[in-house]
């Protein structure tokens, strides 16, 4: 099994249609030509290499509160595989979580029509140190959540759509902009059914993933049953669906279970480093099947509300259940 790769330069029509067979057939891609600007995405990727760094008792000072989802997430605390029911060891990574950027007016507007919605505009805690880290990732942020707006614009014309959609359902989105390090490991000391991110799919729409290629990387489950690598492209985004638009096409488009996998004895120095866009709903968007994708009998799953969805399933990773 091959990811395909999309020139998002090519004509619209043209990669609306590859975004649809990608999503049907792999619920992966990679994609080029986005328009990102690489001084900014450069300048992110050595803020997270500043930031893990960092001696420990630093980074904990910006630790992920009980009940909260943004801030430093120490090394073996998360466990992705418990989002589908699964106990397994702790992941082998540290993490650091950046979430939407509002002000208290807008934030207390919110809140005040569903105070859970308090989990998803949780703070955004900043270490001291590397200077400048906050501008850096809100710019990095934005320019990520533009590219998914045109991603879905592009993939609801796939669907014979109107291009815009989704819209509506995401001009108040709860995304989250994800650092993730994966420390050096010797195989050998690795519990059994350990891995540095447990298999399991992502919550939301999209996510854009900037990948190295250190030793034991990302893996996707194929319809053959099998893990296939997904090799790091020189400038290219790795974009996934998520559970949110798995079900608004009824299982057209693929949720696809994927995971990072330990490295092989005989890989050598195998630090690895990764930065995550996991693009979401507006909180109270309502998740409905399409009608374009709806099936003849029309027997569908009922509507979810994004935003508690994602709390559950974030929430769940963390207690290890």
């Amino acid at each position: 099994m091959s990811i395909p790769t999309i020139d998002l330069r090519e004509p619209a029509e043209i990669v609306a249609r590859q975004l649809d067979d990608a999503c049907s057939s792999f619920g992966f891609t990679q994609v080029i030509g986005h328009g990102v600007d690489p001084v900014l995405e450069r300048d992110a990727w050595n803020c997270a290499s500043a930031f893990f760094a960092l001696d420990e008792e630093t980074k904990l000072a910006v630790a992920i509160p009980d009940g909260d989802a943004y801030g430093y997430g120490p090394f073996q605390v998360e466990r992705l595989a418990a989002s589908r029911g699964e106990s397994t060891p702790p992941d082998l990574k540290e993490t650091f979580s950046i979430g939407p950027f509002v002000d208290a007016s807008e934030l207390q507007a919110i809140v005040s029509r569903d105070s859970a919605a308090a989990f998803a505009y949780s703070p955004n805690r900043w270490p001291v140190e590397p200077p400048g880290m906050s501008d850096v990732m809100q710019r990095y942020y934005d320019e990520l959540a533009v590219l998914c707006e045109q991603l879905l614009s592009l993939m609801a014309r796939g669907l014979g759509m109107s291009a815009d959609t989704f819209a509506s359902s995401i001009d108040r989105h709860t995304s989250a902009l994800r650092l993730l390090h994966y420390p050096h490991v010797e195989p050998s000391s690795v519990t059994s059914g350990q891995l540095r991110a447990g298999a399991h799919s992502d919550y939301g729409t999209l996510t854009l993933l900037r990948q190295d290629d250190a030793p034991g990387g990302l893996e996707v489950r194929g319809a053959d049953e099998e893990w296939h690598q997904v090799p790091a492209e020189e400038g290219a985004y790795v974009v996934n669906i998520g559970d949110a638009l798995e079900r608004w096409t009824a299982g057209r488009w693929r949720s696809t279970l994927h995971r990072v996998q330990v490295p092989s004895p005989d890989s050598g120095p195998n630090e690895r480093q990764s930065i995550a866009f996991f693009h979401n709903a507006n909180w109270d968007a309502v998740i409905e099947v399409l009608d374009p994708c709806r099936p003849s009998d029309g027997e569908v799953a009922p509507p979810i509300t994004a935003g508690r969805h994602l709390m559950e399933r974030f929430l769940s990773t963390q207690r290890g259940e």
